[in-house]
């Protein structure tokens, strides 16, 4: 009898474990983010990047940390601008239990705009990652996503403006096997957005908006909140 109240004991810790790592999907976490992007003087090289604090609960409980910082080429008139880049990143577990994991991550992407209609400002962005994972084995992923901006009192994001703002971003991982026979789907998460913002100058943004994330195992709303410099 004491050998079965042991193992139902161990049996209530572990379950309980596994819940303490599942996000409360009702409970509306935060992004704080900022963006920026620069070009070399009389050159077509550039470096651009973006600094995030992710909080599962707005503020308290680190969801994650992610500094992001890469080089980039845009070719003459080809409208495409080019990025190799590096991002560290540290993610932590929901709840009081931290116990962050760490990332490194090295990406490839392509970035181009259209305007449609004069004033809907699209962007689309194609990333490819390289992510090395604590406690993982080597993995990639792909990403998609279109960003579209729509001024309100002008038809460019110019100083004084004031914008709409949407967004929607796939991810799909490369591989299954991730080691140690624990395998993930190659459906790895969806992102999409909306938000409004106001350019104080033609050089800085801030926005405000509301995305929602959906994983395998999970869906979260969350407050972003962002700046954007180009300089």
């Amino acid at each position: 009898m004491k050998n079965y109240i042991l193992i139902a004991i161990f049996s209530l810790l572990i379950f309980s474990g596994i819940n303490a790592q599942a996000p409360d999907e009702d409970q509306l976490g935060a992004w704080y983010m900022y963006f920026y992007n620069t070009n070399f003087k009389n050159s077509n090289w550039g470096i651009q990047g973006d600094f995030q604090y992710r909080d599962w609960r707005g503020l308290g409980d680190r969801e994650q940390l992610l500094l992001r910082s890469g080089l980039t080429y845009t070719p003459e008139n080809s409208g495409v601008k080019f990025t190799l880049g590096y991002a560290n990143i540290s993610t932590g577990q929901f709840g009081e239990m931290d116990d962050p994991i760490l990332e490194n991550r090295i990406y490839q992407e392509a970035l181009f705009s259209n305007t449609l209609w004069t004033r809907v400002l699209l962007t689309h962005r194609f990333r490819y990652e390289q992510r090395f994972v604590e406690s993982q084995d080597f993995r990639t992923r792909y990403r998609y996503n279109i960003f579209m901006n729509i001024p309100i009192n002008n038809t460019a994001l110019v100083k004084n403006t004031y914008y709409l703002a949407f967004y929607n971003e796939l991810f799909i991982n490369g591989e299954r096997d991730i080691g140690d026979g624990r395998t993930v789907e190659y459906f790895d998460r969806n992102r999409t957005y909306l938000g409004a913002g106001f350019a104080i100058s033609d050089s800085i943004r801030f926005q405000l908006g509301w995305m929602k994330q959906i994983t395998n195992n999970w869906g979260k709303g969350q407050l972003q909140f962002s700046m954007h410099h180009s300089f």
